[in-house]
């Protein structure tokens, strides 16, 4: 029989932070997806896909 988990362990379980540090900012770096448009040597559009770690520090320069 599996053991019961109270609320208490599913709180603590929720409230811990998952993902890397940044060294700089202290910060967790949260995974996003980027997506550029390019155009190609054929004249259509060419979508990229990108994950970047964004936190505190470099959230500018990826958001903007």
């Amino acid at each position: 029989m599996a053991k019961q988990q109270t609320f208490a362990d599913k709180a603590t379980k929720a409230a811990a932070q998952r993902g890397k540090k940044c060294p700089r900012c202290g910060a967790i770096k949260q995974p996003v997806l980027t997506v550029l448009a390019e155009p190609s040597r054929k004249g259509s559009i060419r979508f990229s896909h990108r994950r970047v770690q964004v936190c505190k520090c470099n959230e500018k320069e990826v958001y903007a």
